[in-house]
């Protein structure tokens, strides 16, 4: 059985998609407490056992050396009195927040740096093959006076992937040409891109990057995905009458234990709902699937809407404006609204969104309030993200389920666990391609 390493690994994205192919995760490392609990559960699930046979240190990898790697892998039991073996794969997705294009980019975010400190372990531990994953504006990020490990001083303006391969180099790996992967060709309910880096050691068979395993035209859209996990049974038995044969591979499970049986749900976890009030309720009725919040603000004032049905929104609308309940209903009806006025029914917020059941989901992220169920007024569950992003119903996410406010900075809930994560199956689509030539 080949042996992985696998770095940043956060809740177990990853891991789930090595374990899925084949690959013995040895070592696991990330810095996060709350990450720890999940992945340290999840193991123990599958047989993963701590000092048995797999090893997690949770560290911050400036801290984390080749030594310390070795000390744990050789100290695990079942390589009493043996040498330790090579490793065939070390993978890793460095903190990639100050890359995202998704948020405000931050280039002197300290978190760009450790993609170099991931380069150091790999120069330290000598894997046959590495994978680096990360956000798609991982490839344009732009850095000034950036020093490499053996020395070399970088041209101001040099981009992440020239420095990657250049350093990659410098420690004799040669490297692919750097892919997106879109998630959603791998079997993945998801649309979610992210560039994927192969390298291996000099003189070793160079793998290929994965070719897409699902048709564009066969994607597996959200219905498939968590229509089963509808709250209301009435709208559940006429939506999704009979689980689709995604959501059973979910329920069974696809990543096997030591013993190579997967593992299955005894019950679905982590399906607690977001409290809404009923205003928010109503203003979640008001978007059709597919719509933006940008989308709905030009149709109620482009085209008018109905909110006859909607007293909550009524009654606050009318003591905001300081007209009538019947004239609220008379101006939302037909054109000619605001741009305050539908600020005031809708909010200032245009980035929420009503997912379309007819198409795999958008990228989950670590925020879940912005995204809205296309058959339910509500945001989705935590378990309904983790679908999303191929993660068996049996594992289990722990910990807060979310936070706010200044503590999104240190604390990572079960929202962003499962919005940090590389989709198991896109995981399992590249561990593949390396296992082929190993």
């Amino acid at each position: 059985m080949p042996y992985a390493v696998d770095l940043f690994c956060g809740a177990g994205g990853c891991s789930e998609g090595l374990i899925q192919a084949g690959f013995h995760i040895l070592f696991s490392s990330d810095i996060s407490d709350m990450v720890e609990v999940t992945y340290k559960h999840r193991h123990e699930q599958l047989g993963l056992i701590q000092g048995k046979n797999t090893w997690f240190e949770r560290s911050d990898i400036r801290d984390l050396t080749g030594d310390d790697i070795r000390k744990h892998i050789t100290e695990l039991e079942i390589f009493k009195g043996k040498e330790m073996p090579e490793i065939d794969l070390m993978i890793g997705g460095p903190s990639c927040q100050g890359f995202s294009r998704a948020g405000r980019r931050d280039k002197s975010d300290p978190r760009n740096m450790l993609f170099g400190e991931y380069v150091r372990v790999i120069n330290e531990i000598k894997p046959k093959y590495i994978v680096l994953e990360n956000v798609e504006g991982f490839v344009d990020m732009q850095f000034m006076g950036y020093k490499g490990i053996t020395g070399i001083e970088y041209p101001d303006g040099s981009v992440t992937p020239f420095i990657l391969r250049s350093e990659l180099n410098e420690i004799g790996y040669d490297t692919l040409e750097p892919r997106i992967l879109n998630a959603a060709d791998y079997g993945v309910p998801q649309r979610r891109n992210r560039i994927i880096f192969m390298g291996y050691r000099r003189g070793l068979t160079p793998p290929q990057y994965p070719e897409p395993t699902v048709k564009p035209e066969e994607r597996l859209t959200l219905l498939d995905a968590i229509g089963d996990l509808i709250s209301d049974s009435e709208k559940k038995a006429t939506i999704n009458p009979a689980p689709t044969q995604y959501q059973l591979d979910s329920f069974h499970g696809r990543t096997p234990a030591i013993d190579g049986k997967p593992i299955a749900a005894k019950r679905i976890t982590n399906t607690e709902l977001p409290k809404q009030t009923d205003i928010v309720c109503e203003r979640f009725e008001l978007f059709r699937p597919g719509e933006s919040g940008t989308y709905l603000k030009r149709r109620v004032m482009e085209e008018g809407i109905d909110i006859s049905d909607k007293p909550c929104l009524i009654a606050m609308c009318s003591e905001r404006l300081g007209i009538s309940k019947s004239a609220v209903v008379e101006l939302f009806g037909k054109p000619g609204a605001t741009k305050e006025q539908a600020e005031i029914l809708l909010t200032k917020k245009n980035i929420r969104q009503r997912f379309a059941p007819d198409q795999p989901s958008a990228t989950v992220v670590t925020i879940a309030d912005d995204y809205i169920s296309p058959w339910e007024p509500r945001t989705f569950s935590v378990r309904e993200m983790a679908r999303c992003q191929s993660f068996d119903d049996s594992f289990e996410f722990l910990g807060k389920r979310t936070t706010g406010g200044l503590l999104r900075r240190k604390e990572v809930p079960q929202y962003t666990q499962v919005g940090n994560a590389v989709p198991p199956l896109l995981a399992k689509a590249v561990a593949l391609e390396i296992k082929k030539v190993l």
